[in-house]
């Protein structure tokens, strides 16, 4: 079973109008409700790969129960809060193939409602193969707590992957997370390095065992104990962005899961990545597309910039 944990949970709405335009009004063409949050679309495209996904993190009001009642092909493990999960919205405009995107704050997590979270991750643990800890904080959730939960999966011997941005992965990666997946702004401001090749070496100095950094249309540059790769899709896929990054780490995930070497991780996690482009929310990808782009996906070797 595959573990993944979204603090920071939302229902994502996603609506589509011909052209955007500022400052007027809009006639929407059409709505999308997906539940959101980067581990709850890590888990969807792991279950559509064919993995068993469970799904933990934080729901909470009428917004939380409309999550869970979407949130299908995959075990529930969401823990109630007395506060009301967040809404995102996306807004596609056609014309152009942009996306806006709006994202509202998180509930405040109680102590309590932390403690309780904790215990059930701890539980959750003894029956996980990886764990993936992905998105932002809410409020009330220590800045420390991904090192905690870090920590508490190395504890237990299972690989963990981390996918968060600033402070959170800053104290995180000092508890050694197996893999972290920043993109290259996450990376930079990790490391003060914008030259990527240095920037994934100083990430692993910092503790990190493996860095993967998304690239957006340049694919994803791998520093790993074996060796360091570029990974880099055969076209430039125009469509919604959103997710993309999420679809990457569900590659990662379910090659380490099947034991896969790591060009090959590298090659699914870009060509879900580009496929999920293609499709109408995040947590989803187009199967032709992936199935069309797997085999050419450039994996090469990379050596470090002099």
């Amino acid at each position: 079973m595959i573990l993944t944990v979204t603090l920071n949970t939302a229902l994502d709405i996603t609506y589509r109008v011909r052209a955007l335009r500022p400052h007027a009004s809009h006639r929407v063409s059409e709505v999308l409700e997906r539940p959101g949050g980067k581990g709850l679309n890590v888990a969807r495209v792991l279950a559509a790969l064919g993995h068993e996904v469970t799904a933990t993190g934080f729901v909470g009001g009428a917004t939380g129960r409309v999550v869970r009642e979407r949130l299908t092909g995959v075990v529930d493990a969401l823990v109630p809060l007395s506060g009301a999960t967040r809404r995102t919205i996306a807004v596609v405009d056609d014309l152009t193939g942009d996306t806006t995107q709006l994202n509202e704050p998180g509930p405040l997590v109680t102590p309590a409602e932390w403690s309780a979270f904790q215990k059930s991750y701890d539980g959750l643990l003894a029956s996980a193969d990886a764990v993936a800890l992905c998105g932002s904080l809410p409020p009330g959730v220590p800045v420390g707590a991904y090192a905690g939960l870090v920590r508490a999966a190395r504890a237990a011997g299972v690989p963990v992957l981390l996918d968060t941005s600033g402070e959170p992965l800053r104290r995180a990666v000092a508890a050694r997370p197996d893999i972290i997946k920043p993109n290259a702004d996450e990376l930079a401001e990790l490391t003060g390095s914008h030259e990527p090749l240095r920037a994934t070496q100083d990430a692993r100095r910092r503790g990190a065992h493996t860095v993967v950094a998304s690239l957006g249309a340049d694919g994803l540059l791998a520093h790993t104990l074996e060796g360091r790769w570029r990974a880099t899709p055969p076209a430039t896929l125009h469509g919604n962005p959103t997710g993309a990054g999420d679809a990457a780490v569900a590659g990662l995930l379910s090659g380490l899961a099947e034991g896969l070497p790591w060009p090959d991780r590298l090659a699914r996690a870009t060509a879900l990545s580009a496929a999920s482009v293609l499709a109408p929310a995040a947590g989803e990808f187009d199967g032709r597309a992936y199935e069309e782009l797997l085999g050419r996906v450039l994996v090469s070797p990379e050596g470090m910039a002099a």
